[in-house]
């Protein structure tokens, strides 16, 4: 989603105030260590997704204004290795997320809606994913969607890696709530999802780890994972979520060990956190993260921003961090219709 230049500039603020407590780059590794998108037509990822059936790729897309484009993203060097053109849907909205199913589907959230809850229906577009990485195009089928209780703003999709049941989190400022789609989503009906349970966090991304036993859910300055417990979400820890220019993607790695989290932004950063509730021994020495409610995430509470200032995990540079958030939030109103 867009944001004023004035909510942009806060941003870069806190950035630039908090340099010294921005992680520094992994070292060279099997794709999962983190990497830059060097692709120039890249300029707003807004969501990200492992690919179980070329490892070590990462699936993104831009935002609003780009078309039907995916891009597959080498892990390793960052380089593009292919984009995929969408071919049997419409243009293109507000595409604010991506997620992979059962059997290598791949699917599109346009589910953005910068006007607040205007729009009387999203779409869903599902494709498969080639076997093949190369420039092509690829026949995807378009789902419309809405929700139980009207019309809203969300970025965060997400697809069961074993049942398929797609989910969508809407964002709001004081917290949103996980909408639980059809078993079967209707190409030629009116796909309804409903609210299932409440979220504690401005949600602009989430992902299912590989086993669907765990979702993460990230926002622009905290994050929250959940034991899934068949979709009665319960609340297990704190994200580590790295400080990012406009955080808006976040993907397990294929082995479930890392998250990885990506931003908008021309050569923006994909950053490798150890993934939470893993055993130390499962975790990689290369990647640091947060694995319980101690977590150093500024934000992740009832407050919607994933909690409060406080506890022993905070970092160097989390009270300049805190000051630019409230800068943040004090000019949230002005990104309206931005």
């Amino acid at each position: 989603m867009r944001r004023s230049s004035a909510v942009r500039a806060a941003v870069l603020a806190t950035l630039l105030a908090g340099a010294c407590a921005l992680p520094a780059s992994a070292a060279d590794g099997d794709g999962d260590q983190g990497f830059t998108l060097k692709d120039p037509r890249i300029t707003e990822s807004s969501g990200l997704a492992a690919s179980r059936l070329h490892p070590g790729v990462y699936w993104t897309h831009n935002d609003s204004g780009d078309g039907p484009y995916i891009y597959a993203v080498d892990g390793r060097t960052g380089k593009t290795v292919a984009r995929l053109t969408l071919r049997g849907i419409g243009s293109p909205r507000d595409v604010e997320a991506i997620s992979i199913g059962p059997d290598n589907e791949i699917y599109l959230g346009d589910i953005g809606d910068n006007f607040g809850g205007k729009w009387p229906y999203v779409w869903i577009y599902r494709l498969p994913e080639p076997k093949e990485l190369k420039d092509q195009t690829v026949n995807a089928t378009q789902y419309v969607v809405k929700y139980a209780n009207g019309p809203r703003d969300a970025e965060s999709l997400i697809v069961h890696p074993k049942t398929g049941r797609v989910y969508i989190i809407d964002k709001k400022e004081d917290g949103g709530h996980l909408y639980e789609g059809p078993a079967t989503l209707s190409g030629s009906g009116t796909n309804i999802f409903k609210p299932i349970a409440p979220v504690d966090l401005w949600a602009t991304d989430a992902a299912f780890s590989p086993d669907g036993r765990q979702l993460a859910v990230r926002g622009y300055f905290g994050g929250i994972y959940y034991d899934w417990n068949g979709g009665r979400i319960k609340r297990a820890g704190q994200l580590d979520v790295p400080l990012q220019g406009q955080g808006e993607g976040v993907s397990y790695s294929v082995d479930g060990t890392k998250l990885l989290y990506s931003s908008e932004g021309a050569d923006s950063e994909v950053v490798a956190k150890g993934a939470p509730g893993l055993p130390p021994a499962s975790k990689s020495p290369s990647a640091s993260g947060s694995s319980g409610s101690g977590g150093s995430a500024l934000f992740g509470g009832s407050d919607g921003f994933g909690g409060v200032l406080g506890g022993g995990g905070l970092k160097v540079g989390a009270v300049i961090v805190a000051a630019g958030a409230a800068a943040l939030f004090g000019v949230r109103r002005l990104r309206r219709r931005g």
